[in-house]
């Protein structure tokens, strides 16, 4: 991307911030002046932690690692989260974008990581176009991976078209109801489906190395949860149908009780809710039946379990 192209989309990110709709909550506040909106994160990035990660799909990870910037807090409350301590926190580093450019730098020069991963970054959207702007100028050239709960504005989305080369969305739920009372936002199903429709227009479909790591393009995922196979074929189904039979699919299978499951929510008009119904872990015959149905909707690239997984 030309620098004078760069720079606008910066400018444009930080005008966002002074009436933030970052995120499908459009709270509307001047993040610039540290005003707090539902993420509750003001004009710095907070993030958790900053190095090579090796717990990503095949494709990104390779031999040397994913270059993962771990953001704290997000747009969600998923009662399930099993990074719930980094998701609902916010006791992390503060840092400038011109900071987060430097540990980008790091995990490139230093990590000798494969790429960038932006790990939630949902609720700071604006922040990332900045930062990327500062470590382009700075020498950046790996690929840039935009990992998310798929809960993002597509304004902020065109904001980082020319500047992410990987889109990496979650797609949890597909019914209003799902997702209201598992991520307490009931829009979620329409957010996530114009969002990841908005990502395939941007990058298509994943295009791979001669080595085999991921270059550009859409990887979805999907979380396998107990009880919720009809949701996830919905999911399947419609990526196939209105996205593009070519999506690499990621069904994942490490669901485990977490956060607030079996534990306890006490909300005013439900009392305390134990979320009894995900209390357990997914069966196998879940996730298998998810691959099957994806492969017969006409979807054939997988991110594949190992064979001892299988």
């Amino acid at each position: 991307m030309r620098l004078g192209k760069l720079k606008a989309k910066v400018s444009a990110a930080l005008e966002e911030l002074k009436n933030c709709k970052a995120c499908p909550h459009e709270c509307g506040v001047d993040r610039t002046q540290d005003v707090l909106g539902v993420c509750n994160v003001g004009r710095k990035v907070i993030v958790n932690t900053i190095a090579p990660h090796f717990g990503e799909e095949s494709v990104l990870q390779g031999q040397r690692g994913s270059g993962t910037v771990f953001f704290n807090l997000c747009n969600l409350r998923c009662v399930f989260c099993q990074n719930w301590d980094v998701s609902q926190r916010s006791a992390g580093f503060h840092l400038t974008a011109d900071e987060l450019a430097d540990w980008m730098m790091q995990l490139q020069e230093v990590g000798g990581c494969h790429n960038i991963n932006l790990v939630t970054p949902e609720h700071v959207a604006p922040q990332v176009v900045e930062a990327i702007g500062a470590a382009v100028v700075k020498g950046l050239a790996l690929p840039i991976v935009y990992n998310t709960s798929a809960y993002d504005s597509v304004s902020s989305l065109k904001m980082l078209e020319g500047l992410v080369d990987i889109y990496l969305p979650d797609f949890k739920f597909w019914s209003a109801a799902a997702s209201h009372r598992y991520t307490k936002a009931r829009d979620y199903p329409e957010v996530a489906r114009a969002a990841i429709a908005e990502m395939h227009r941007q990058v298509g479909d994943l295009v791979f190395s001669p080595d085999g790591l991921a270059q550009s393009g859409l990887l979805v995922r999907h979380l396998a949860m107990p009880g919720q196979v009809e949701e996830g074929k919905a999911i399947l189904s419609w990526l196939a149908d209105h996205v593009s039979k070519d999506t690499y699919v990621h069904v994942m299978e490490q669901y485990r009780p977490d956060h607030l499951v079996g534990v306890g929510d006490r909300r005013a008009r439900e009392g305390v809710t134990r979320y009894d119904e995900i209390d357990r872990p997914v069966s196998r015959g879940e996730a298998q039946a998810l691959r099957k149905h994806a492969r017969a909707v006409g979807l054939w690239r997988f991110e594949e379990p190992a064979a001892w997984e299988a």
